[in-house]
């Protein structure tokens, strides 16, 4: 396992990354479980990989964003500023969708959980940096967790500029879940990946989050927007909670469904 580990760690693809071990320790215990060894067991464990990092949603230039955002935040001007936010959205797939309807997407999420003081942002990505629109109170706290080490840093220099604490962390949320009560937790367009990676992992992991809120959401459509996709995801949150007696409300933000989650914590 550790000769696996290292190799995929120090590949060109992956080295500049800063994945966490205890990730390709987990998948590769995995694969393990699946009598998988050999060129099999490392074909496997690199797709899923793969799969987890997602290099194909986009990712920022991160020194160059670090500079920009230290240029923008010394002007002191709030527009300024928050068009550096969108740019960086804009960099990542997941969040560029979102850019059309930022205005209204966190007063309708807040509509129905009120506006969290606490705030759990899971396998966040660029989110973070929708923090303007959030209208979150005064002395909020916000923590964020990701798997990428670079787009950690620029998070938390992001906060430092902001005035916030430096509360994101370099995480395997699967492995080692979050243990700060929270009264929302964000868990945006990943469920469907934790589930590519270990089928039916996402019941534990949703009981395991310490927060009143968990707003889950999927898109509805593929990347090309050619396949609809909503009855899948349904299908995904009605298995996950099977038996758990938790409401739940359904909205739909373009081609983005989040389902709010009132877990009984």
């Amino acid at each position: 396992m550790e000769a696996l580990v290292a190799s995929i760690l120090s590949s060109r693809k992956y080295r500049g990354l800063g994945i966490p071990e205890q990730t390709l320790r987990d998948l590769v215990a995995q694969e393990l479980q699946h009598g998988r060894n050999g060129k099999e067991l490392e074909q496997a464990v690199r797709e899923k990989l793969h799969n987890i990092v997602a290099p194909y949603l986009g990712d920022p230039d991160y020194p160059a964003a670090d500079a920009r955002l230290a240029t923008v935040f010394a002007s002191g001007d709030v527009q300024t500023i928050k068009a550096e936010c969108r740019a960086l959205l804009a960099a990542h797939a997941s969040t560029r969708e979102r850019l059309p309807v930022l205005e209204e997407f966190y007063p309708r999420l807040f509509a129905i959980t009120g506006r969290p003081r606490v705030v759990l942002d899971l396998a966040c990505g660029l989110h973070p940096f929708g923090l303007p629109w959030m209208g979150l109170p005064d002395g909020a706290r916000y923590y964020a967790y990701d798997l990428h080490q670079p787009r950690i840093a620029l998070i938390n220099h992001f906060f430092r500029l902001s005035g916030l604490p430096e509360l994101a962390f370099h995480q395997d949320i699967l492995v080692e879940p979050p243990r700060e009560p929270a009264d929302v937790a964000f868990f945006f367009k990943e469920a469907h990946r934790f589930e590519q990676r270990q089928r039916g992992c996402n019941r534990a992991f949703w009981q395991a989050i310490p927060a009143r809120w968990l707003l889950v959401s999927l898109p509805s459509s593929s990347l090309t927007g050619r396949r609809d996709l909503a009855d899948r995801q349904r299908t995904l949150v009605q298995r996950t909670l099977d038996g758990l007696e938790w409401a739940v409300t359904e909205i739909q933000i373009l081609d983005e469904m989040v389902f709010c989650i009132r877990k009984h914590i």
